[in-house]
């Protein structure tokens, strides 16, 4: 069955299905950034790790021609219809971040990807804790990002990336600006832990990334511009 979401700054929704990322804090925060963001009609903008599609929706609804990915075929689906719903053309892949891209380069990178510290090696291949589980440090997936990026990007073009305060903010500075990019924290924000982090309180605990009592997590957006 599926929901019914308002999930953005431009009165948009979303059809999201069970097992399928639901936009939730980190995708508000991340599409008010986009809002923010300077974008010229059909500018070249990459969503990566689409979920249901929302940032994408509403990159396409300020003109941009928008390209989509996700790792997961439930939550390409899901993107395809949600476009369709909306009368809004976007081009959905569904691949491994960056890889179904190779060779093009884009205006605009969006991404709000796996980043939460997850007990057990790897990452999951199946089940909705592919949208979330990135890792014992959370950065599996962030750091491929990270180093990723520049290389997709057109000169003057900027990454927008989201994650947890958990993950490291330094190091995602430092690793975007050794990858060639001018980075820094557009935004942070406080957010109570969700059903996720809440059952891995004591492990995280354990792990040093929480203190006794913590009970919300800063949510960061980063902005990374190419500047060559």
């Amino acid at each position: 069955m599926l929901s019914l979401l308002v999930k953005d700054d431009q009165g948009g929704r979303v059809l999201v299905p069970p097992r399928v990322y639901a936009p939730q804090e980190d995708t508000l925060l991340l599409a008010e950034a986009l809002g923010r963001e300077p974008l010229r009609p059909g500018a070249d903008v990459l969503d990566v790790g689409t979920g249901g599609g929302a940032l994408a929706l509403a990159a396409a609804r300020r003109g941009a021609r928008v390209t989509a990915v996700d790792r997961a075929w439930r939550a390409a689906l899901t993107t395809r219809v949600n476009a369709a719903l909306a009368r809004l053309k976007v081009e959905v892949l569904c691949g491994d971040l960056l890889a179904p891209v190779e060779g093009r380069r884009f205006d605009l990178i969006l991404s709000n990807p796996p980043y939460v510290p997850a007990p057990g090696p790897g990452l999951p291949r199946r089940g909705p804790a592919m949208a979330w589980d990135a890792g014992g440090d959370g950065r599996a997936v962030v750091d491929r990002i990270c180093d990723g990026a520049a290389e997709k990007l057109h000169p003057g073009g900027a990454l927008l990336l989201v994650h947890s305060g958990l993950c490291g903010v330094a190091q995602t500075l430092a690793r975007l600006n050794r990858a060639g990019l001018r980075a820094a924290v557009l935004d942070r924000r406080y957010v109570p832990f969700g059903p996720v982090l809440g059952s891995r309180r004591q492990w995280l605990q354990d792990r040093g990334l929480i203190e006794p009592g913590e009970e919300k997590e800063e949510l960061v957006i980063f902005h990374a511009a190419r500047t060559d």
